[in-house]
């Protein structure tokens, strides 16, 4: 049933395996055609929806390629859209930076969110936004009807306002802000294809600095911190924390409509198949866990020094199709530079890819 899903809105992985930036989305295709098979059928029909206009994107993506329309004023610039439910973008501008809050929640939760997300970068890492270069934060809020999923499509953020009995509003964790905001960032650095191996890093990279915004906002530290990607995000009704658990990767919802979280932690487990693009946010589990011990082993707060391992990593050290192995060995080596060889930030770096199996 599932397959026929897929047949009937023209899924296919090839046409991405070559794609450095695609249209980049937080829910997975897995999650949206459990519930095309098991759902009601309205909420079948929400999943064919948002499935069907998630793949459209990706192909327009792919004809056009990666074009930038935000311009880059070289300062922190947060500005809002509203589709007011229709599927144009980016919308009519509802508030720019330095405006009042607005009485709208989710318009709200974009600006503050992606403003987290840019002070992260830009106090911890020096980063000046996505590109850099102060690139303008664009967002998009109210998109489409029920629209299950948020995505980076190359040039900004657009949020659906979920469907209300399986996800809610997309703006409503912080983890997602960051990790979408993210891919800009490996779109600009790394460049990592968004298929295998390289595509599972992509992922990770985004979840593991979606997190540490959340971890960051809140001063929690590595002990004392969820690592739930998408908490808040599942309506009550479904048995789950979340989209994904780094701590725990495969734990984070066993519901009868999403199905059972697939995700890896450790390579004898790694998915091999070519769905989910080959299994970028299935595998992403795997460096996710890698990444969890070493912070957990370093202890503190998590931006600090493993952060700071792992975005000099994306930053200069790796290129469009690293694998695992190749992360895993960067990472170790750029922590020996920051850190002293045989210290022991390197040693629980080291450790962490171990204990997952890449190493």
């Amino acid at each position: 049933m599932v397959r026929k899903v897929k047949e009937s809105l023209g899924l296919k992985c090839k046409h991405l395996l070559y794609s450095r930036c695609p249209m980049c989305c937080i829910v997975p295709p897995h999650m949206l055609e459990n519930i095309a098979v098991n759902g009601t059928p309205q909420q079948r029909s929400w999943a064919f929806h948002t499935l069907s206009v998630s793949a459209q994107f990706r192909g327009r993506r792919n004809v056009v390629g990666a074009i930038n329309f935000a311009p880059s004023p070289g300062e922190k610039r947060r500005t809002i859209y509203d589709a007011k439910n229709t599927e144009e973008l980016p919308g009519r501008l509802v508030r720019g930076e330095g405006d009042p809050p607005s009485t709208d929640e989710a318009v709200n939760e974009a600006y503050d969110f992606a403003g987290a997300t840019f002070d992260l970068f830009y106090e911890i890492y020096e980063r000046n936004s996505i590109d850099d270069k102060g690139l303008r934060l664009d967002s998009t809020v109210h998109y489409g009807v029920n629209y299950d999923n948020a995505f980076w499509n190359g040039d900004q953020m657009v949020y659906g306002d979920g469907d209300g009995e399986i996800f809610q509003r997309f703006t409503k964790s912080i983890d997602v802000i960051g990790h979408e905001l993210t891919h800009g960032v490996t779109q600009y650095e790394a460049g990592l294809i968004y298929f295998g191996e390289s595509g599972a890093l992509n992922e990770s990279f985004s979840d593991v600095f979606g997190s540490l915004v959340k971890q960051w906002v809140k001063k929690q530290t590595a002990e004392q911190a969820d690592w739930i990607i998408g908490e808040g995000l599942l309506a009550p009704i479904i048995n789950g924390v979340g989209i994904r658990s780094m701590k725990a990767p495969g734990t984070a919802y066993d519901d009868p409509l999403l199905g059972k979280d697939p995700q890896p932690a450790h390579v004898k487990d790694k998915y091999d198949g070519v769905e989910d693009n080959g299994g970028v946010h299935i595998n992403s589990g795997i460096p996710n866990y890698a990444f969890y011990l070493a912070a957990v082993e370093i202890g503190g707060y998590a931006w600090d020094k493993i952060g700071k391992i792992w975005y000099i990593t994306l930053r200069d050290r790796l290129r469009s199709r690293a694998n695992f192995k190749r992360a895993a060995n960067a990472t170790i080596q750029v922590a020996g530079e920051l850190y002293g060889q045989g210290s022991k930030e390197q040693n629980a770096v080291k450790n962490g890819w171990q204990k997952v199996g890449v190493l």
